[in-house]
């Protein structure tokens, strides 16, 4: 089977025609970014290893499992992310709250940042790229997320500082604190969806917003006066949300959309009680 044949019956097969390339690619050992290889390769016939092995991942794409668990990378604010099923897979709706956190970020010196339930690292990461100057904390409750997280650090060389906590569980006060938490209420018919990742990072009680009401109380008592705290969560949670840092006692409160509209993340500033 040459390379044009093999996407033809992956595509034939209901594998998105990018979906198949990439794929295509992992078999063959090659690059991501290498899909002009595909075409002025057409002819080229498969070994028959790579042609099982692109076979095998086309089936579990089929059965839903995430491409970027399968060519084990995704690409994150510029930034390439090695992930696996360890962590969720970075989505473009999070890069929301990353361009909220540089603004509110802008002006301040060597900021002091805390990303509670980094994953993959993704959000801090993305921060320390844009603000080497940042001392930016990165906090999971996962050993082995941090794990996935720490590797991306180092790949990338950026300086983050990795913690194993439950939240803000010993944490110090900073001019940010940041988070995509589970959000996902415990029988939302999307879950099973999103079966190939970690539960631990979904779901959060019977009405989602269990850790973002945790977040929202703790964090006064460890932001500097004027520092702000930055949420994502779920589409139909911003009025929960603002409602949560409104009771905290926050001030300038408000939502910012993602790229589809949608009320993506909340957040506001803290300002010290005289």
């Amino acid at each position: 089977m040459t390379v044009a044949q093999a996407l033809a019956w992956a595509m034939g097969a209901g594998v998105a025609r990018l979906d198949a390339q990439l794929l295509l690619l992992q078999a063959l050992g090659r690059p991501q970014g290498d899909r002009a290889w595909l075409i002025t390769h057409d002819a080229d016939a498969l070994e028959p290893t790579t042609h099982a092995a692109f076979e095998a991942a086309c089936g579990r794409r089929l059965a839903g499992e995430p491409l970027a668990y399968l060519v084990g990378q995704k690409e994150f604010f510029g930034l390439p992310l090695q992930v696996d099923h360890r962590v969720l897979v970075p989505r473009p709706d999070t890069e929301t709250i990353v361009e909220w956190a540089l603004e509110a970020l802008a002006g301040r010196q060597a900021p002091p940042v805390i990303d509670l339930g980094t994953g993959s690292g993704a959000i801090a990461l993305a921060i320390q790229s844009r603000r080497p100057d940042a001392h930016v904390t990165a906090v999971d409750r996962s050993a082995d997320a941090l794990a996935v997280a720490a590797a991306n650090a180092q790949r990338l060389q950026l300086p983050v500082r990795f913690v194993q906590a439950d939240w803000l569980q010993g944490a110090g006060r900073y001019d940010l604190v940041v988070s995509n938490p589970p959000y996902v209420a415990q029988g939302d018919p999307h879950l099973p969806a999103l079966a190939h990742e970690p539960v631990s990072a979904l779901v959060a009680g019977t009405d989602g917003l269990s850790d973002l009401r945790r977040i929202a109380a703790d964090a006064p008592g460890h932001l500097q006066p004027g520092g702000w705290l930055l949420l994502e969560h779920g589409w139909d949670q911003a009025a929960a949300v603002r409602q949560l840092l409104a009771d905290a006692g926050f001030t300038d409160i408000g939502s910012r959309r993602d790229l589809a509209g949608v009320e993506r993340c909340s957040g506001g500033r803290w300002l010290e009680r005289g």
